[in-house]
């Protein structure tokens, strides 16, 4: 399998109208500072590329960006670790504090399945994860969400709207119709950010099969 940038994954994802958060790709600081100018301040810089994996790990994020010179020198900063084939995502700092997982897999035994989990620092502790075979129904996407153990923290809470159950299963049924897509191995939405009661993909990860010629 190949992984692609996280530019070209969020353009698949995309273009199958999946909302994803506002971004743009730039060659250089000044390009990259007259995106965030376009975006809005305060926004987040990633280093861009296909041969980029665990970004945050390895330091290649930059979140909260608020100034132009705090941008600038965070862009220098990316360029200066010479990954061939780099360039710079730039993409805005979406404002929500809860967060979902979600993805397309194609499991060895079961074939393409749907994922939704629950998000954010506690997502591994917590480990709440359903699957679905892909494609999914309308009916099949909401038991998937309500399946989830942590259902309860997608509702309204503490002054942030509920989950938007009908756009999350809209998002779910568009996951699973990709696995249509045979070249199309994985895709991983990681985070999930909920917006207003909308989840938004602010990262996308997309594996696709090597083709022999």
């Amino acid at each position: 399998m190949t992984t692609i940038s996280e530019s070209e994954s969020r353009l698949i994802v995309q273009e199958s109208g999946i909302p994803v958060s506002r971004w743009k790709v730039a060659n250089s600081p000044g390009e990259a500072l007259n995106a965030a100018k376009e975006i809005g301040f305060p926004n987040v810089l990633k280093l861009n590329g296909s041969s980029i994996a665990h970004k945050t790990e390895q330091g290649f994020v930059k979140t909260n960006l608020k100034t132009e010179s705090d941008f600038t020198a965070a862009s220098e900063e990316l360029l200066d670790n010479n990954i061939p084939d780099s360039n710079l995502l730039v993409t805005e700092m979406l404002s929500g504090s809860r967060e979902i997982i979600a993805g397309m897999i194609r499991d060895p035994q079961f074939g393409p399945c749907v994922m939704l989990g629950f998000g954010g620092i506690l997502a591994e502790a917590v480990a709440d994860v359903e699957f679905r075979l892909a494609p999914v129904d309308s009916y099949e996407a909401r038991d998937l969400i309500s399946s989830l153990k942590t259902s309860k923290l997608l509702k309204s809470f503490r002054g942030e709207e509920a989950l938007d159950v009908e756009a999350t299963i809209d998002l779910l049924i568009k996951l699973g119709a990709l696995a249509e897509d045979e070249r199309i191995m994985s895709v991983d939405l990681n985070p999930l950010i909920i917006v207003g009661g909308l989840p938004i993909a602010a990262d996308a990860l997309v594996e696709l099969k090597d083709v022999i010629s």
